[in-house]
Formats: structure tokens, C-alpha cells, sequence
């Protein structure tokens, strides 16, 4: 069932970021917490979310922000600019201490999950309830084969770079993420238009995650979460699952949930089941 919410965008501004987002509103919602989401490489916020923030139940008020390099948040000067994930968990901060809300619910698909998963061991009394939509860097049960993944999108970035081969470095994020996606040419168009957008902007983000990767201890960031919900793609590589069945038979706290019929791109593919285990993991999270 999709829910009436009052949109507003907004614009904060950073000394070298303007931050775009928006705040949703449902005055009908159960209870009145907060819910912050995360998008990943490539996509905006308000495009990744729309589907699944309006069914939710939960939450009186939803953030979503637009991470750098996507979407309309832009640097000052116009142009495209490398940055590491710490930029992207200072920005967060930055944007939710600006706002007061000092704590919430957490949500990170893909780069949006190593965001979310950081700043929950940076912030840990900040962040309640927490989501993820296949998350980077947690692909594979062997740290040194999820680090390889990430060298994949390396030539992904150089075509995305050149103007003329951005189809291309598109294409070849796909094939490193989503090997077993099903490919329909209507729906491969319009992911290669979404992830085309801005696409110096995607390599940046690409390369964030890469060179994070080289710096994580990945156990010690896993300890450090609450009460997680992880959902994995069905289509997607046996390994992930692997590792996610790994973490909720080793982890009380870590939900593991496998969403049949889809791949890396499951928010836009099953929006609505996604939204409705969220209502029901927020259900039982409550009554804890």
C-alpha cells in the first residue's frame, strides 16, 4: 500500500559541496521516527528510493540526499572532483547535524551501504535500525577476491572518463557487478542512461569505493553495525550469498534476505517486497 508524503527539496550548502536532498513527510506513519537513504554509485537519490520510501510505514520523516557527483548535488565550481568516502560520511554528518536530527534510521544500497556501514562505527549512538541493499565490500566471503572485484571496474572508469566510450564503461560496471543479470534491452537502455548521467561523476564514485577497500579492516566494520537487514539479489553471484548466510548464522544481530528474480539492481526491480520486509523488520525491531 503506498502512503500520501509531502515532498521538499532543499539545498545545503558545504564550503566545497552543495548538498541537494529531500525530505519526506508521512503524518500518517506508526511511529515518528526518522529514516536516512543512502543511493549508490551512479544513480540519485529521489530515483534509487521513490518506489520504496512510498511504501514504508514506519517512518514520519525520510532524507534523501543526492551523494556527491550524482544527481543535482554539485561542487561549487561546476566541475567533477575525485574524493574518498570519508567525504561522503563527513557530508552525512555534516547535513543531519545541520538538520537536528541526532538519530535516526540508516539505509545504503551498494556505495550508499559502505557509507551507511561507517558511519554507523563512527556514529554508533546515532544510528538505530540499519538497511542494506547488497553493500560494497561486502560482495565475498574472501577479502582478498572482493578486493580483486574492485579492480574489475578499473577499466569500467577509463571508458567513463572518454566521452565517447561511456556506453561502454557502463556496460563494463555491469559485467563486474551483475554477471548473471538478465539482459532485456529496454531495461539495459535505461540502466545505461541512469548510470550514464553524470559519468565522471559514477567514476569518481567507483574509484571512492576502490581505494577505501585498500584502507578497511572489513571484520572490525561488521562488528561495529547494530541490528542489520541485508538483502542480496537472488540473480546474483553465489559467493555474496555465501558470505551473507556466513554473517546471519555467525552475527544475532545480521538478517539475511534473498530477493528471488532480482540482481545488483533490486531496488528498482522489487521495490515494493523490499518496502514490505522493511515494514516487517521495523515491526520486529520495535517489539525487541
Amino acid at each position: 500500500m503506498k502512503h500520501e508524503f509531502s515532498i521538499k527539496k532543499h539545498e545545503y550548502h558545504l564550503p566545497d559541496q552543495h548538498i541537494v536532498y529531500r525530505i519526506y513527510r508521512n503524518p500518517k506513519a506508526d511511529t515518528k521516527r526518522r529514516l536516512v537513504l543512502l543511493h549508490g554509485a551512479g544513480v540519485a537519490g529521489v530515483d534509487t528510493w521513490e518506489f520504496i520510501l512510498s511504501s514504508l510505514t514506519h517512518w514520519s520523516e525520510v532524507l534523501v540526499p543526492d551523494l556527491r557527483g550524482t544527481g543535482e548535488t554539485h561542487y561549487p565550481d561546476g566541475k567533477e572532483h575525485p574524493y574518498e568516502v570519508q567525504a561522503l560520511v563527513g557530508d552525512l554528518n555534516a547535513l543531519v547535524d545541520h538538520l537536528g536530527w541526532w538519530t535516526f534510521d540508516l539505509a545504503g544500497y551498494s556505495m550508499g551501504g559502505l557509507v551507511s556501514l561507517i558511519f554507523k562505527q563512527q556514529h554508533s549512538d546515532r544510528v538505530g535500525k540499519q538497511f542494506l541493499l547488497e553493500s560494497a565490500v561486502l560482495d565475498r566471503p574472501c577479502w582478498e577476491t572482493t578486493v580483486d572485484l574492485r579492480q574489475q571496474f578499473s577499466a569500467a572508469t577509463v571508458h567513463l572518463r572518454g566521452k565517447s566510450d561511456i556506453n561502454k564503461g557502463v556496460v563494463n560496471f555491469l559485467d563486474a557487478i551483475s554477471p548473471n543479470r538478465r539482459v532485456s534491452p529496454q531495461v539495459e537502455t535505461l540502466t545505461i542512461q541512469r548510470l550514464g548521467q553524470r559519468p565522471e561523476g559514477f567514476a569518481n564514485a567507483l574509484e571512492c569505493v576502490t581505494t577505501a577497500i585498500k584502507h578497511l579492516d572489513r571484520e572490525s566494520l561488521v562488528a561495529a553495525q547494530g541490528d542489520v537487514s541485508s538483502f542480496i539479489g537472488g540473480n546474483s553471484v553465489d559467493l555474496m550469498h555465501q558470505y551473507q548466510q556466513e554473517l546471519a548464522e555467525r552475527l544475532p544481530n545480521w538478517h539475511y534476505f534473498l530477493m528471488p528474480g532480482t540482481d545488483h539492481s533490486l531496488p528498482f526491480q522489487k521495490p515494493r517486497q523490499i518496502a514490505k520486509i522493511m515494514n516487517e523488520e521495523m515491526a520486529r525491531y520495535l517489539s525487541n
